[in-house]
């Protein structure tokens, strides 16, 4: 299940590495990403309908606008029924 949370700055304004399950944005190339894991100092993002992971340094992430989330969604619901 994709749940849609971000990562959220802490108190002095520095990007937190979002939570396993977050979706996401690569700030470097526009694609969303769920985050799947951290592995060193690396957030593991994989695109909302499956695919191959790819590694993002946790300061390039950051929340999807509404329209990016709309559009993950709609990607996980056409991958689940065959379109």
């Amino acid at each position: 299940m994709v749940t849609m949370t971000a990562p959220t700055p802490d108190t002095d304004g520095h990007t937190v590495s979002p939570d396993v399950g977050a979706l996401v944005v690569d700030r470097r190339n526009g694609k969303v990403g769920v985050v799947m894991g951290h592995v060193g100092p690396y957030v593991q993002l994989r695109p909302p309908h499956g695919g191959r992971e790819w590694d993002v340094p946790p300061e390039d992430v950051r929340a999807p606008t509404p329209t990016e989330e709309l559009s993950a969604k709609v990607a996980v619901a056409n991958r689940r029924w065959g379109r």
